[in-house]
């Protein structure tokens, strides 16, 4: 079982952006010497605590930065660009360093405000299509029915990036699988009590409906839990505090400047809908000590069958970051 990470490039309480970019070089360092196989950047725009705002330019300061680790985007969020530009920079760092780069879309764009600063269309193309137009640059395949065909993406090369569509439908697993390009299901974007359900249908489609590409040869899935764990069950549930105040996403997730420490959230004024929704959102994380966690990702891997594991240890605190990757290493005998 590979074992991946997905980053934001968090801000801590009493840190700044600079802080917390730096932060993220060593989380990609760490996770590359402890035998993770994948290290991504999120997308997010106009949220105070992320500084994830461009996964392309991140990911080519950290293959500056690492050896062998893949490098993603997890993900793009298409709605904002052209699918040339998109193709453009992935294939400029897959000329770069080949065989290292994923890319890894998505299909929201943000807040209205977001959409306006972005000059997002209102009729965007339908998501199949923007899609099917990055994987034609990305591929630079001959297709004279593509009424973009006469169009090359730049820098050409024998090699391409993998793809991969972020969902959370089985409407876009089997739209992945006749693409030819990987399938991530997210558990943690939404609560909800029969993901797990979901999950083993959408990866049951896609895999029916795979046709070989490409961008991958053969099928790739991925299921993406966020993670809070540490050396005991009660230091893990103190840290997943933090992280219960945080998925409350109150103002767009603007009401924190940066992400909120253990001791903010137990000061903070929470509703009786709060609790609720606390409640509701734990569905969304595996919250535990490494042999807790463990039991908890293989009891997903065995229901959903995944082919690798995407983590989120969104927590408060890099050396809080750094240790569940230690502990989630040694717990998995990565190498």
């Amino acid at each position: 079982m590979k074992i991946n990470v997905l980053d934001y490039a968090v801000i801590d309480e009493n840190q700044k952006a600079e802080d917390a970019l730096k932060e993220t070089v060593r989380l990609a360092q760490k996770a590359e010497a402890l035998g993770y196989h994948r290290f991504w950047m999120a997308e997010h725009h106009d949220v105070y605590a992320f500084q994830s705002s461009s996964p392309e330019m991140m990911m080519m300061h950290l293959l500056g930065q690492t050896k062998s680790i893949k490098l993603g985007s997890g993900g793009v969020m298409i709605p904002h660009y052209s699918a040339l530009k998109i193709a453009e920079n992935f294939r400029m760092m897959e000329n770069l360093y080949p065989g290292r780069i994923d890319l890894g879309i998505g299909n929201n764009s943000g807040t209205p405000q977001v959409k306006e600063a972005m000059h997002t269309q209102d009729t965007p193309l339908p998501y199949k299509t923007h899609i099917s137009d990055i994987k034609k640059f990305v591929t630079n395949e001959d297709d004279p029915d593509h009424h973009l065909n006469h169009v090359t993406a730049n820098p050409t090369g024998d090699s391409n990036p993998e793809m991969w569509v972020l969902s959370t439908s089985m409407k876009s697993a089997k739209m992945a699988g006749q693409l030819g390009i990987g399938y991530v299901f997210g558990l943690f974007p939404y609560a909800s009590s029969d993901k797990t359900d979901l999950g083993k249908r959408s990866l049951k489609i896609y895999r029916e409906n795979f046709t070989p590409s490409k961008v991958m040869s053969k099928p790739g899935t991925m299921i993406a839990p966020f993670v809070v764990v540490h050396d005991t069950n009660e230091e893990a549930y103190e840290l997943a505090e933090a992280l219960d105040v945080w998925l409350l996403g109150k103002n767009n997730f603007s009401e924190f400047k940066s992400f909120p420490s253990v001791e903010t959230a137990r000061k903070y004024n929470y509703t009786k809908e709060d609790v609720e929704k606390i409640k509701s959102n734990r569905t969304r994380m595996v919250v535990g000590d490494a042999k807790s966690v463990k039991e908890q990702l293989m009891a997903l891997v065995d229901k959903i069958e995944p082919d690798e594991l995407m983590l989120i240890p969104l927590m408060p605190g890099a050396e809080n970051r750094h240790r569940a990757l230690e502990l989630i290493a040694k717990e998995f005998n990565l190498k």
